[in-house]
């Protein structure tokens, strides 16, 4: 007879502690559950309110809000909450952009400002490109991947940055090691040439992931973002869905005011700006939409 796990009913969650908790939530991460999403932040949470030992959802709030673990406890908080499914060339259209309009395009306005006689410091710049809420880590190596293959590395100084606020996702990024389902959209000639098979999955090669600059931040945490939200290139990609339009608008608008000119903002497929108000201009790049920042206002 097969063993039977049983787990934990979740505790009743009510309308007001529902509440005060998912607006707790929404504020420290963005992250928006409408009322229909009540039982599934009950079941999310549970297990965590009981490892805790508490006895209901108000204490885990008190705990979030109050307690001198705060700051600890919202780690577990976020990384139980948050989605980390993804895969390698996971939308490629934008990737096609960026090294087949984008990065060229750069490297003109470069040569030109070069021989205007202003190939100082701001031609010496690296090229920065930032991977916002990467999970765990196949977006960024993707860019990698694409920017290795085209040749990119040769012909400018390119730095990558990677981030997610939950803990657990960056430390499986760092980590390097990917499992069969990480590939469902990857050539296998790509995965043979820069990934090592192991006893536990697939290990991609130092060259590629020693480019990328890995750490856990927090989009809504303003001075954990300021430094990467100077990138010339930001991928944002399905986060957004996740998010309130007023989580939407502050982040959007954080990008803005740190990207240089011009900036680029790529989106997930389902996302957009056009609900709200930002600097932003949307284009089209071959088959990728695009939020342009052209001029400084």
């Amino acid at each position: 007879m097969p063993l039977m796990r049983f787990f934990p009913e979740p505790f009743k969650l009510t309308d007001s502690v529902f509440t005060i908790l998912r607006d707790l939530i929404h504020e420290r991460t963005g992250l928006y559950y409408e009322i229909d999403k009540r039982d599934m932040l009950a079941e999310k949470l549970t297990p965590r309110v009981l490892e805790r030992g508490l006895n209901s959802f108000l204490d885990y709030y008190y705990l979030l809000k109050y307690d001198p673990v705060a700051e600890e406890e919202w780690q577990a908080c976020i990384d139980i909450l948050s989605v980390q499914e993804t895969f390698f060339w996971r939308e490629s259209d934008p990737l096609k952009a960026l090294v087949d309009v984008i990065l060229p395009q750069f490297l003109a306005a470069r040569r030109l400002r070069g021989s205007a006689g202003g190939a100082g410091e701001m031609n010496s710049q690296p090229l920065r490109i930032w991977s916002a809420a990467c999970a765990t880590g196949e977006e960024p190596i993707s860019i990698a991947i694409a920017l290795n293959e085209a040749g990119w590395f040769d012909r400018l100084n390119i730095e990558i940055y990677a981030s997610d606020a939950a803990p657990s996702a960056i430390s499986k990024a760092r980590s390097g090691l990917y499992r069969a389902r990480s590939f469902r959209n990857f050539s296998p000639t790509l995965q043979q040439k820069y990934f090592t098979r192991e006893e536990k999955g697939w290990r991609i090669s130092r060259s590629i992931h020693d480019r990328i600059q890995w750490r856990t931040a927090n989009l809504m945490d303003k001075s954990a973002v300021e430094y990467l939200t100077h990138c010339h290139i930001i991928f944002c990609r399905n986060v957004f869905i996740y998010f309130s339009q007023h989580a939407i608008r502050e982040v959007a608008e954080r990008f803005f005011v740190g990207m240089p000119t011009p900036g680029y903002l790529f989106l997930g497929a389902s996302e957009s700006l056009l609900k709200i108000s930002t600097g932003f201009e949307l284009k089209q790049i071959n088959e990728a939409f695009v939020y342009v920042k052209n001029s400084r206002k």
